[in-house]
């Protein structure tokens, strides 16, 4: 007698006659007439999921986990149609074939009965395709539905902090909870707080998450960058939001609930957000955590590692690279040398005795220009790959790869021309109006009573980087403008 492993599976969508229960019973029943024995220990049920996808369905990999066990625990693997073993045409042969090469077992639905010849495995394969094609046009078609929802404002999310969902799928405001939002918004803008300080003054506040959990760094600025905030509703047709604020796949939309914060707040914090990602790098450490104005400011020239502060009797910077053994050169200065060193650069720079010492990019609009129309460029490329593969796939004519080709290198032309046109306006930059920045930054820098964080702003507002060469003795510092 045969031992069969029973495999069901039924989405959240599908009617009765595909209900666990329904399946079972005819699994069973087949199982009865054809004298197939099934332990109960062998029924893996996956409940409310999509076959689209294997790797994502419990019970079904704990099947093929067991399956590979040797001596073989079962027979045969008994499914009511073949789409329930799989919708991806690609996850159906991949696993079929590992069953039945690798472990002497076979898929058999008890509604498609197939013979065992060549013109079973053309018929199989046209029931994989066209149970592939209905779980595609189904999600498509839900897709639509959920874009136009989009569109019209409709809520497709759980709510955001701030707001709770009434009935009709409406967003009220939490009053609680929108005090804490506006509080964030107010720290950030007004009283130029970090992520990182505003997450613990909000912890220390007792506020908790609407998963009941402290705030962290990027849940923050979540928040500041969510337009809930403003009354619109954020939604990703992909189903994936990667934080990328920006991405042209994000749709916004008018909500129709009340907002928290005014527009004006809203942007002016978008822009700030904007200009410090230009200054300070991803996980770079706290500005308010830093114990020297210079901190994470210098790297060393061999290793391009920071140079970390040690305090000893005669503080000093040390490549972190070297101290860990990563590094061969030993990058070790004082801080009153490179301090000295800095100050004295920052002299030349306003008497307009600068050296060659330096580089200068920008942070301006103009600037945040030029990078949304590089990564337009790199969407054009892209496009004209896919353009050529659908020609050489025969997907399209000659004609149509010829049209589509001159319409995106016209449009990348233009593109270049504007990029062109924006690097040759940050050539003409004001230093005298530089020049003065450097001296506010130099008077705080050299004040004694200014604290150390707001030091550290200061020439951060002005240097992204310093290269320390050892060998050399030679600072180089990249400005910004």
């Amino acid at each position: 007698m045969k031992t069969a492993a029973l495999y069901i599976r039924v989405s959240t969508d599908e009617q009765v006659e595909y209900s666990p229960d329904a399946q079972k019973k005819a699994l069973f029943d087949y199982a009865k007439r054809n004298r197939i024995l099934v332990p109960s220990e062998y029924i893996f049920v996956d409940e409310g999921i999509s076959g689209r996808k294997a790797e994502k369905r419990p019970a079904f990999m704990e099947m093929v986990r067991l399956a590979k066990k040797k001596p073989k625990p079962f027979d045969i693997i008994l499914v009511h149609k073949f789409d329930r073993f799989s919708r991806s045409r690609e996850d159906s042969v991949i696993y079929k074939s590992l069953l039945r090469k690798d472990c002497g077992i076979k898929v058999v639905s008890i509604t498609e009965q197939l013979e065992d010849d060549k013109f079973s495995i053309i018929l199989e394969s046209m029931l994989e395709a066209m149970a592939e094609y209905y779980s595609l046009n189904l999600a498509d078609e839900v897709k639509k539905g959920m874009t136009e929802k989009a569109k019209r404002g409709g809520l497709q999310t759980s709510a955001s902090y701030g707001y709770e969902v009434k009935e009709q799928g409406t967003l009220t405001v939490v009053e609680h909870e929108a005090k804490i939002v506006r509080y964030i918004f107010d720290q950030y803008l007004n009283h130029d707080e970090s992520f990182y300080r505003i997450t613990k003054r909000v912890n220390e506040m007792g506020a908790l998450t609407k998963k009941n959990k402290s705030f962290d760094n990027r849940g923050i600025e979540y928040i500041l960058r969510n337009p809930v905030y403003i009354g619109k509703l954020r939604w990703t047709p992909t189903g994936r939001f990667k934080r990328d604020f920006d991405s042209e796949e994000i749709m916004i939309a008018d909500g129709k609930h009340e907002p928290i914060v005014s527009v004006d707040v809203f942007e002016a914090v978008q822009e700030k957000i904007r200009t410090r990602k230009k200054i300070y790098k991803p996980k770079q450490r706290p500005i308010d955590e830093c114990k020297h104005w210079l901190s994470g400011l210098v790297r060393c020239s061999s290793c391009s590692s920071t140079l970390v502060y040690t305090a000893t009797k005669a503080p000093s910077f040390q490549c972190r690279g070297y101290a860990g053994g990563r590094c061969k050169v030993s990058h070790s200065i004082t801080v009153k040398k490179i301090e000295r060193a800095i100050l004295s650069e920052f002299s030349k720079f306003i008497s307009g005795k600068e050296t060659k010492s330096y580089n200068i990019r920008t942070t301006s609009s103009v600037d945040l220009e030029i990078e949304a129309l590089v990564k337009q460029l790199d969407k054009i490329y892209t496009k004209l790959e896919r353009a050529k593969e659908a020609f050489l796939a025969g997907i399209d004519t000659l004609m149509e790869y010829k049209s589509n080709k001159e319409l995106l290198q016209q449009e990348e032309s233009s593109l270049r021309a504007r990029i062109d046109e924006l690097k040759s306006k940050e050539d003409k930059c004001n230093m005298d109006a530089f020049r003065e920045r450097i001296n506010v930054v130099y008077d705080m820098l050299v004040n004694d009573n200014v604290p150390m964080i707001e030091k550290q702003k200061s020439i951060r507002s002005i240097v992204s980087e310093i290269r320390f060469n050892k060998t050399n003795d030679t600072l180089e510092l990249d400005y910004y403008l």
